[in-house]
């Protein structure tokens, strides 16, 4: 398979006899490639390119990031796709070190950079509004790449080192990386939680060398060896950091992962109209757990979001 350059993403020339969807690999600021699918609205815009549509333009895009050990063609991500669509346009992709991506997780860190390389293809192929939704590790992912790409100081990455910049101007190569509005799903509000038996096995498959062999093994995700270094900036920390950017916080009340006081520590340091908050009723965990409803839901609100 040969593949050729579209500005800062390599793509495969196969997909093009097949469109729609669009395939596509693309080069992350740190150099991991990173597999990405691109499907136009099912409802309205053409595809980009297409001089026959209404052109992507005037159509939203929505960014899907998935959860720990998730990747772009799980079934629960399709499902997710498939409602979004309806709605907007749909980019979705396997995190570093998941699927058909390169690199290994670093389980929230460097995933921005995933994220960020996502959006900005987005943006590439025509869509000047997009939103990021993100389902639980995907979810904490949002909140921080809407933290460090929004119009305020905030952490951005150089190397391995933390340094402030306004997170706007971002790195080389991160033009049209932020977003317009935000969707967290099930996401933790701090680190290192273990208050929860899943919550403690994760962590046993994150740390330990046995369980990495199970997770590269039994759950198809490559999971990086090293400490954070620096640790990154907590989810709770980014959450005030995104406005003015609208955000949306989605939980459900049986999430066997992480209790209702995450979702409420986010919104409180979102502060007063800084993020509206679900509390879904009798939901689960992630993308695995939003039903069809909740997805138009969240769909609905984020096509009808007001721009950051």
């Amino acid at each position: 398979m040969s593949s050729a350059s579209e500005g800062r993403f390599l793509s495969s020339s196969v997909p093009l006899l097949t469109r729609p969807p669009r395939f596509a690999t693309l080069l992350t600021d740190d150099g991991v490639p990173v597999e990405a699918v691109y499907e136009p609205c099912t409802t309205g815009a053409g595809t980009p390119g297409d001089a026959a549509g209404e052109g992507p333009a005037a159509t939203p895009a929505i960014v899907v990031a998935h959860g720990f050990t998730g990747s772009a063609d799980r079934p629960a991500v399709r499902r997710a796709a498939r409602v979004f669509a309806r709605r907007a346009a749909v980019v979705t992709f396997s995190f570093r070190g998941h699927g058909r991506s390169d690199g290994r997780s670093t389980v929230g860190d460097r995933e921005v950079l995933d994220l960020a390389a996502a959006v900005a293809w987005a943006r590439e192929l025509g869509h000047s509004r997009v939103v990021t939704v993100g389902f639980s590790m995907g979810g904490s992912v949002v909140l921080r790449h809407g933290a460090l790409y929004a119009a305020g100081p905030a952490e951005t990455l150089t190397g391995r080192t933390t340094v402030r910049v306004p997170a706007r101007e971002g790195r080389t190569g991160s033009a049209g990386a932020h977003s317009d509005a935000v969707v967290s799903v099930s996401a933790p509000a701090r680190w290192y939680y273990r208050g929860t038996a899943p919550m403690r096995r994760l962590h046993w498959v994150v740390t330990r060398p046995s369980g990495r062999l199970v997770g590269r093994y039994g759950l198809r995700t490559r999971i990086a060896t090293e400490d954070w270094d620096p640790v990154p900036l907590s989810p709770v920390a980014a959450v005030p950091l995104i406005a003015p950017a609208p955000l949306l916080l989605v939980h459900g009340d049986r999430d066997p992962y992480f209790p209702l006081d995450h979702p409420r520590m986010l919104a409180e340091a979102a502060g007063p109209d800084g993020a509206e908050l679900w509390l879904e009723r009798g939901m689960g965990h992630a993308e695995n757990a939003a039903d069809d409803a909740l997805l138009a839901r969240i769909a609905d609100w984020a096509t009808a979001a007001p721009r950051a």
